[in-house]
């Protein structure tokens, strides 16, 4: 939802689990404010609050099973993205992706979208909770051997500018993703950007 437009890809695949289990499938917009916890907290969501354990399990295994094949058919990075990358990186400064993505399927999109860019892909590993959690942007940070107070945290959701806000990070809100700008000004984002362009300026301010 920061670097690239996933919705499709996601929303196909949940919208597939749901139907082959009794559910009814989700218009695509929905998806915006099902995300950003982690999978098993969108399906539960985007199933009305489902509280069979069983069936939630079988939810995410079909998820899954379709989506680690095809998360990358309708997946592009939004406009400016590359470009942003780029001068960040003409900086001479350090970049990493830390999601609530299922690790291996992080790294393979991050990796097939923008090669030989980012630092470190980190996404949802054991031993650490999801976002809005700082434990894990925390433990990238000490990978990096960088201090919080020299990171921007960059999202697009109450959860990410949250996450930027527990690790220390100055937290930085955008607009082009799936969430709003009242959402982040509830989350305490320090800033909020409209274009990848603008992160530019907070960089060298």
């Amino acid at each position: 939802g920061t670097l690239a437009n996933t919705l499709l890809d996601i929303s196909f695949a949940a919208n597939k689990a749901l139907e082959s289990n009794g559910f009814a499938a989700r218009e695509t917009e929905e998806y915006k404010m099902f995300v950003g916890n982690g999978i098993p907290k969108m399906l539960k969501r985007a199933s009305g609050y489902c509280e069979d354990e069983e069936k939630l399990k079988k939810l995410g295994f079909e998820f899954f099973e379709y989506y680690n094949v095809h998360y990358c058919d309708k997946t592009a990075a939004y406009d400016g993205i590359a470009e942003l990358l780029s001068d960040v990186k003409a900086l001479g400064l350090k970049t990493a992706v830390v999601t609530n993505k299922e690790d291996k399927v992080a790294n393979i999109i991050v990796n097939k979208l923008f090669p030989n860019v980012f630092d470190m892909v980190c996404g949802n590993k054991e031993g650490f909770l999801p976002k809005p959690d700082p434990a894990l942007t925390l433990w990238v940070m000490d990978k990096l051997e960088v201090k919080p107070s020299e990171c921007i945290f960059l999202g697009d959701s109450g959860v990410d500018v949250s996450t930027g806000v527990n690790s220390g990070a100055v937290a930085v809100g955008e607009t082009w993703g799936f969430r709003d700008e009242e959402e982040l000004r509830k989350n305490n984002a320090q800033y909020i950007i409209h274009t990848p362009a603008e992160l530019i300026n907070i960089i060298k301010n």
